[in-house]
């Protein structure tokens, strides 16, 4: 029979603040992403939209690693909990889909590792499945469900949203790195020398 009045395990009690403040930086990285796409999709200043873009995927990946780096997370209960009626994200992609007209399409491969077969992503799509994935964890963690939250961004990074977010960082490289190395030669070299002898 246990002994009920031994001290709780040092190594469970730090396992668990370790989770608990890895969950606290996941929500917080999650809500930087769910704003600054929110931002984007206002089309309130497009010229910064891939900038602001490459930024968010980029953090966001950060989180997904750490995430994905560890060892499975367990929730408490077999079953998820139900966390009731998902947000509403269409009007997020139609906005997107509308902000990045003629940028949103682009060449994906099925899968890398066992299917290369070409196919086509959508940048619009894979932004609103980001922040999809992230807003079911938050409302976990907003509910005190930190397990919950923790197993869901993770769980849904390595089947998901991870895939979805680094096709779509290729993608915003990309395109910042044609808009500003694909300028025509006698221009950029005025501009640079206008910058350095006003």
């Amino acid at each position: 029979m246990p002994d009920e009045t031994a001290p709780p395990d040092q190594t469970a009690i730090d396992r668990l603040a370790d989770l608990r403040a890895l969950a606290a930086d996941s929500a917080e990285e999650a809500r930087t992403y769910l704003v600054t796409v929110t931002d984007i999709a206002s089309g309130t200043n497009p010229s910064a939209s891939l900038p602001l873009g490459l930024l968010a995927l980029s953090q966001v990946l950060v989180m997904g690693a750490r995430l994905g780096a560890i060892e499975d997370i367990v929730p408490e209960d077999r079953f998820e909990v139900d966390p009731g009626p998902d947000v509403e994200l269409d009007p997020l992609r139609e906005n997107l889909t509308n902000l990045l007209e003629g940028l949103d399409v682009y060449a994906d491969v099925v899968d890398p590792v066992t299917d290369p077969q070409l196919t086509t992503g959508s940048l619009a799509n894979d932004l609103t499945v980001v922040a999809s994935a992230l807003t079911h964890g938050l409302r976990h963690h907003e509910e005190g469900r930190i397990l919950e939250a923790l197993w869901w961004w993770q769980f849904s990074y390595l089947s998901d949203w991870g895939e979805r977010a680094a096709s779509a960082l290729r993608v915003v490289q990309a395109l910042l790195a044609h808009i500003r190395l694909d300028a025509d030669a006698d221009i950029v070299a005025e501009a640079e020398f206008d910058a350095l002898h006003p």
